[in-house]
């Protein structure tokens, strides 16, 4: 990462970051070696400004047992319940899911799980699409390459700073060509507002924040959350924190991180990289890189098939 990049984020990176296991308002950050409940049912009401997690999706993989539904969504209620009651009223919550698949079947967790956030009284503000161009190829259906994230807030008097993840206007030479306006320039010189369908690479093994688990979050995908909906030296929370991603986006971007962790091996991955982040050595996909265009000319971009079908053809 760039010393520019560094100098953009508001932390004073140091090798004596405590990385603490109990938690306390006070804690840079809290990671907690056990089940996420027990680490909730310490914190107090109204301390974190946001909740952004991916919670296990119920398919059996190495780190989740595969649960009856009815189950899965009853253990998600009770932890989804506990986060919005700690979280602040100008706090926001985001779940990021994917689907839940049984026998070729498949069952979007958002619209699952949509219904608990709602009867507890937290309203919708964004349903984000997150696109990837990379994942299990399909032979039954079409491959998937997208998971969301329902973005909910407590209340209406919620944070919400668009600046810090404004993206390059597609034409900021254009102009008002009418109106009282006409002639000057029609865009916000800072950028603009990236939407809600984000093209953000997965973390695949050639990706350079790529560790021991099989499902981790891309950094950039929580920054843009953390910069946008947290203020300086906020605090962000992630129930499931896995190899801490979470708390990274955090900490690279001066705020506080709290999480729990029930496998030591990903919590000791998680250590391992938030000492790096707090030293400034732990490497990252940047916010401002553009997605990968392989070079035309380059050898596997060619198509060694198109003189044959073409033929055919």
């Amino acid at each position: 990462m760039s010393h520019d990049l560094m100098a953009q984020r508001h932390i004073h990176f140091s090798s004596s970051l405590e990385i603490l296991d109990i938690f306390n308002l006070e804690n840079q950050v809290t990671l907690f070696p056990g089940d996420c409940l027990a680490l909730l049912a310490d914190m107090p009401d109204g301390v974190a400004d946001l909740v952004v997690t991916s919670p296990p999706y119920n398919l059996g993989k190495e780190y989740e047992k595969k649960l009856d539904l009815d189950i899965y969504v009853s253990q998600q209620k009770t932890i989804i319940g506990e986060c919005v009651r700690i979280l602040k009223p100008t706090g926001s919550i985001c779940w990021q899911v994917g689907n839940y698949v049984d026998k070729g079947s498949i069952l979007p967790l958002d619209i699952l799980l949509y219904p608990i956030f709602h009867e507890l009284g937290l309203q919708l503000r964004n349903r984000i699409i997150w696109h990837f161009e990379h994942g299990l190829h399909c032979t039954r259906r079409f491959s998937g390459r997208y998971e969301t994230i329902l973005w909910f807030t407590k209340s209406d008097d919620y944070f919400f700073d668009i600046d810090p993840v404004r993206v390059p206007q597609k034409y900021p030479g254009k102009k008002y060509f009418k109106g009282p306006k006409a002639g000057q320039y029609s865009c916000n010189p800072k950028g603009k507002n990236p939407g809600d369908l984000w093209v953000i690479p997965n973390v695949k093994h050639n990706h350079v924040e790529k560790t021991i688990h099989p499902c981790q979050f891309p950094v950039e995908l929580i920054e843009r959350l953390v910069l946008s909906m947290t203020p300086k030296h906020g605090l962000v929370f992630d129930p499931f924190m896995g190899v801490g991603s979470s708390a990274v986006a955090a900490l690279i971007n001066g705020r506080r991180a709290a999480g729990a962790e029930i496998y030591p091996e990903y919590l000791q991955v998680a250590r391992e990289r938030l000492t790096l982040a707090g030293q400034g050595l732990l490497r990252t996909r940047p916010m401002t890189q553009p997605v990968f265009d392989p070079d035309n000319g380059g050898s596997v971009a060619k198509n060694p098939f198109a003189s044959s079908l073409k033929d055919r053809s």
